[in-house]
C-alpha cells in the first residue's frame, strides 16, 4: 500500500519523480508521525525509488510549521501552469483534519508492521 500526496489537484510524488512510490500511509499518517508539523523544521522521507525495481533513491520534503500555516518545501515538480513548485501552504486545521481523515480511512486496512525505515523517516533539519 502506498501514500498518495496530492496538492492543488496534483501527485507531488508522481510529479516529482516517476520512478518514487508514496511509503506505507500507517508510517506517513500515524498521530504524531512524519507529516505531523512541529516548530522544528523537519526533512521527512515520503517516498521510495520502486522503478525499475526497488532501490536506495528516497524521495524527502521539508515540514515546518510557522504560525497557522504548514508548509512543505524543497519540493520540485511541475506545476498545472508547467513553472516548478518549490514550495506548498495549507491552513494547519485544515492540514491536521485531512490527515487525520485520511489516517481513520485505514482502520479496516491490515497492519503492517514497522521496518527499520522508520527510524529514517524523520529527521530534524538545522
Amino acid at each position: 500500500m502506498h501514500t498518495y500526496l496530492f496538492v492543488d489537484g496534483l501527485d507531488v510524488v508522481a510529479r516529482s519523480d516517476s520512478r518514487m512510490a508514496g511509503l506505507d500511509p500507517r508510517r506517513l499518517l500515524r498521530p504524531g508521525g512524519p507529516l505531523c508539523p512541529t516548530d522544528m523544521p523537519c526533512t521527512v522521507e515520503v517516498a521510495a525509488q520502486e522503478l525499475p525495481e526497488p532501490g536506495p533513491d528516497r524521495l524527502t520534503i521539508r515540514i515546518r510549521l510557522r504560525g497557522e500555516m504548514v508548509i512543505w518545501s524543497d519540493l520540485a515538480y511541475p506545476g498545472l501552469d508547467g513553472k516548478v513548485v518549490e514550495e506548498a501552504r495549507f491552513r494547519l486545521e485544515q492540514y491536521l483534519g485531512e490527515v487525520e481523515r485520511a489516517y481513520a480511512r485505514l482502520k479496516d486496512q491490515p497492519v503492517i508492521p514497522p521496518g527499520p525505515a522508520d527510524a529514517r523517516d524523520r529527521r530534524h533539519a538545522g
